[in-house]
């Protein structure tokens, strides 16, 4: 074989399968909607997405816990994104869903208006929280930006901190 043609077939191979670095350099977060805004997290720190089910209330919590539910046997603590986020609360419709999101043995379920896509996103598209909101308790991790829309990057392991 030449070596021009074993070029040739080295730099299709090259632009066919991803190298390792460009793997990791990309992450894949899960896009949702609560009220207006369009948000994400890692896609490994979500355990499943479902259609509401019922749930039972809890006396003496926030109002944004609006109770538990029972998820396979395990019980587990239910909190509306709109009412955490100080937006007024909202009717269930066909688009809302339960998010269960979990960070080691921390799990929780968060009330969401809409799913709206799986995104893969370059490392260095990921920027930091704005300053003005760079404390230790925002929710925002960073600002993730494709060409068409800007992504807020929520931080799971403070969503599921238990403040009640």
């Amino acid at each position: 074989m030449s070596n021009k043609l074993q070029e040739i077939i080295n730099k299709q191979q090259e632009q066919q399968s991803p190298t390792m670095e460009m793997i990791d350099d990309v992450v894949q977060l899960v896009g949702f909607e609560v009220g207006e805004e369009e948000y994400s997290v890692p896609i490994l720190s979500i355990q499943e997405i479902i259609k509401p089910i019922e749930w039972t209330r809890v006396p003496q919590t926030p109002p944004y816990v609006l109770g538990v539910f029972n998820l396979r046997g395990s019980v587990i603590p239910i909190i509306d994104l709109r009412l955490k986020f100080g937006l007024s609360p909202k009717k269930h419709t066909e688009e809302t869903r339960f998010i269960v999101m979990k960070d080691k043995d921390e799990v929780a379920g968060f009330v969401i208006d809409r799913l709206t896509s799986a995104i893969r996103l370059n490392k260095k598209d990921i920027g930091p929280a704005p300053e003005t909101i760079r404390d230790e308790g925002s929710f925002i991790e960073g600002v993730g930006k494709q060409s068409d829309r800007i992504l807020t990057i929520l931080k799971v392991k403070k969503l599921l901190e238990r403040d009640f």
